[in-house]
């Protein structure tokens, strides 16, 4: 049987108490949080599966609405937006302790711009917001081409046209996000 990754909805055939990505935080809300959240319709949290082990997690990512106030993004967007713009928030990004540094948190966050992507064809959206716990995770993000907001040196933005773009030349070899090999 051939190792396929897939990223699917969490649901009650994940093992969630097995999940460890070394940060206390991260893994309370999987263990305990992220399904409530999906049921009262708060969160959407996907999980990257290799269907050999469907039940194992080997990374996950909780997606949100939002609204941010003009004043809390980049002068140069300022006058581009009314006073409040709605997005998407990158909340929760995780990979388990044994699998990181093998490009799996890059796996989802390519599919959070995607899914934000595809939310923009149907409702107004103006990006991705992500917040950044700490500088390595900052750095991480800046390679996606997400910039830092004035005065939140933690939050990052991904405005829907940089998003695009950058979505295009990452993927162009991929023809499904949801079938990753």
């Amino acid at each position: 049987m051939i190792s396929t990754l897939t990223i699917e909805p969490l649901s009650k055939a994940h093992n969630r108490t097995a999940f460890d990505c070394g940060n206390k935080a991260l893994n309370h809300f999987l263990q305990k949080i992220a399904r409530q959240h999906m049921e009262k319709g708060l969160s959407k949290t996907f999980i990257l599966i290799d269907t050999k082990h469907p039940s194992e997690i080997i990374a996950y990512m909780s997606l949100v609405v939002c609204e941010v106030l003009t004043d809390d993004i980049p002068h140069q967007w300022k006058n581009k937006y009314p006073n409040k713009i709605p997005a998407a928030k990158l909340a929760k990004l995780a990979v388990a302790y044994d699998h990181q540094r093998k490009g799996y948190g890059g796996i989802l966050l390519i599919d959070a711009m995607q899914k934000t992507l595809n939310v923009s064809y149907k409702m107004g959206i103006s990006g991705l917001f992500v917040d950044a716990k700490h500088e390595q995770a900052k750095a991480y993000y800046n390679q996606f081409d997400f910039i830092s907001l004035p005065e939140q040196l933690d939050n990052l933005f991904l405005p829907l046209s940089t998003l695009a773009k950058s979505l295009s030349q990452t993927t162009e070899s991929t023809t499904d996000t949801n079938a990753l090999e």
